[in-house]
């Protein structure tokens, strides 16, 4: 089974922006109806403001780590399995070498040998044409 890391960081950051927009809003809210001076107020929607916004680069700095988390694993888990996939067509080149060697090797023993009987039937038949007297080479015979 595959696991889906695309998905869930998106959905987590998806999850954690509506819990921003969600929070900012219940803040806002919560300030414009409690009961303070306009001087005050404007203080704690800035205060909150200020808190949201560093929880939201903490926030993305902690999915950032995660990023590159996530990235060193696959970069080491594909060099590893590059790697083993080097090692594999290795091994199959040197087989199919081996195969090919051990199929040509006796191929061409075959060849070598079908070319030693062919050499020394046609001296046999040279020394025999020699001493009978006949040529080597096919002679017409005259129709008389």
């Amino acid at each position: 089974m595959k696991y889906d890391y695309d998905r869930e960081d998106s959905s987590v950051s998806t999850k954690l922006t509506y819990l921003l927009i969600g929070g900012g809003i219940g803040a806002v809210v919560a300030l414009l109806f409690a009961p303070k001076s306009g001087h005050e107020l404007r203080g704690d929607i800035a205060d909150v403001t200020r808190k949201g916004i560093e929880k939201s680069k903490e926030t993305a700095g902690q999915l950032q780590e995660r990023a590159g988390e996530y990235y060193e694993v696959g970069r080491e888990r594909a060099s590893e399995l590059y790697q083993t996939a080097q090692e594999k067509a290795g091994e199959l080149t040197e087989k199919a070498k081996g195969a090919a060697a051990r199929t040509a090797n006796p191929f061409s023993a075959a060849v070598e040998a079908g070319k030693d009987a062919y050499v020394a039937e046609k001296r046999r038949n040279e020394s025999k044409s020699i001493t009978e007297g006949r040529p080597t080479y096919p002679v017409e015979k005259e129709n008389n």
